[in-house]
């Protein structure tokens, strides 16, 4: 009796093989937590960010009882020091052993990639790197805590040398929770905070925080340069504070992973790897791509058992019915190169001694996780770079969140007489060239004996 998610199943034995992968392909075009300009999202967003600018903690607050089910006033909306400090206390030893540890992972590979330092160049020029002063990091966490995202947006900040004082987080009262939880932070995250140093947590969320960020109308500070996940909602703020008023690090998309398998590969280990990503939520990508047809249909029946096995078992199969696929192609070539288009931001590489080498000649995806042992959650919460990735196709313009990416340069130039006598006549010929008669006497008059 055919199964349900038989028809994630695209092989080029298929007589409607070249429809469907094109099929696929248009899926995977960017889809964008960021709606058009003119859509009933946006322009929400847009008054809500007006509103806000206008307004300020009155607004938030109007917001984050709409919203978020929680009536806070403006003083209520920063998480007390006594509440920081409790939260860390009472937090589980092993869980805050692993943390640490975690902290550490992310630290060492954030300070050993990191370019941040001045440096002489030839011709008396240099480059010269600070820190952008105040960052904002947005933490979704209403319906589940995610302290991975506190450790993995904060810590390369602070490596970059952002003053953990200056760091803001924000992250939306909980409202899927205890009626005593409910309109405060997950405290494992308020934890995680705490261990990093950082003072200022507001429990507000969705774009109403984004504004509060890029505002300096509210009683939360502005930042310089917002980063981190969220929903529509949240994304589409940060796109239009964008444009005039604070940096961010990119639109965050639902969350995605390709997996480039050969018959070497586990298939009940592929098919958990792509329930991984399935299970959080209905618009997340699970895609497989080999040139075992036999591999192919051994991961389908896997991952028919292991769904049966799920809490999430809807919504991993909805997932995988909307944006999965198992697609054979011929010859590890046409999978490489695929893979290279569809520029993910997951990729894992199962296929026995060949997984670096064709690892070499992956050009597009957020993170490359290569070998058998290596499932993404390594990625998420341990091994060093930041899981703020890429992701719907923007792998193929823009990288990780990094240290780097928390500096900002500025080029020094620095010419003495003799340095300047030797050029000045082209300076003033390049000049005059354009025009700008005021740009030559800038330089001619310092010719004059």
């Amino acid at each position: 009796m055919p199964h349900e998610l038989d028809q994630i199943l695209i092989s080029s034995s298929q007589p409607d093989f070249e429809k469907r992968l094109g099929d696929l392909r248009r899926k995977k075009a960017p889809r964008g937590r960021f709606p058009g300009y003119d859509s009933p999202e946006s322009i929400s967003v847009l008054e809500i960010l007006r509103d806000v600018g206008e307004r300020g903690d009155n607004a938030i607050r109007d917001y984050t009882k709409k919203y978020d089910d929680a009536d806070l006033e403006p003083d209520e909306f920063r998480v007390s020091s006594r509440d920081l400090e409790k939260a860390h206390k009472q937090i589980d030893e092993e869980l805050l052993k692993s943390i640490r540890q975690a902290i550490e992972n992310v630290k060492r590979y954030q300070k050993e990639i990191f370019i941040g330092k001045e440096r002489a160049c030839t011709g008396g020029t240099a480059i010269k790197y600070n820190p952008i002063k105040r960052i904002g990091i947005c933490v979704p966490g209403a319906a589940a805590p995610l302290p991975s995202t506190v450790i993995m947006t904060a810590v390369p900040a602070i490596v970059a040398g952002v003053k953990p004082k200056n760091i803001i987080v924000v992250s939306p009262p909980r409202y899927k929770s205890n009626p005593q939880d409910k309109g405060t932070i997950h405290p494992v995250t308020l934890a995680v905070c705490h261990e990093l140093g950082i003072k200022e947590v507001y429990r507000i969320g969705g774009a109403q925080a984004v504004a509060a960020l890029a505002s300096e109308k509210s009683s939360i500070p502005k930042v310089d340069k917002i980063v981190g996940p969220g929903n529509l909602w949240v994304q589409t703020a940060k796109k239009m504070v964008s444009q005039d008023y604070v940096a961010i690090d990119s639109i965050a998309g639902p969350s995605e992973v390709l997996i480039i398998a050969n018959d070497k590969a586990n298939p009940a280990w592929v098919a958990a790897d792509m329930l991984s990503q399935a299970e959080h939520a209905s618009d997340s990508t699970a895609i497989v791509l080999t040139d075992s047809e036999t591999f192919a249909k051994q991961t389908l029946e896997e991952l028919k058992k292991q769904l049966r096995e799920l809490s999430r078992a809807e919504q991993a199969k909805q997932s995988l019915l909307a944006l999965g696929a198992i697609v054979v192609l011929n010859g590890m070539t046409e999978v490489i190169d695929l893979a290279n288009d569809l520029a993910v931001e997951h990729l894992q590489i199962q296929c026995g001694n060949e997984s670096r080498e064709i690892a070499e000649k992956i050009e597009n995806a957020g993170a490359i996780f290569i070998g058998d042992y290596t499932p993404v959650a390594v990625g998420d919460y341990w091994a060093g770079p930041s899981h703020t990735l890429p992701t719907e196709m923007r792998a193929k313009f823009s990288s990780a969140l990094t240290s780097n990416d928390f500096i900002k340069s500025i080029s020094i130039i620095e010419y003495d007489k003799e340095k300047l006598t030797a050029c000045a006549d082209d300076i003033v010929r390049l000049a005059e060239t354009e025009g700008l008669d005021a740009h030559a006497k800038s330089v001619k008059i310092r010719q004059t004996k």
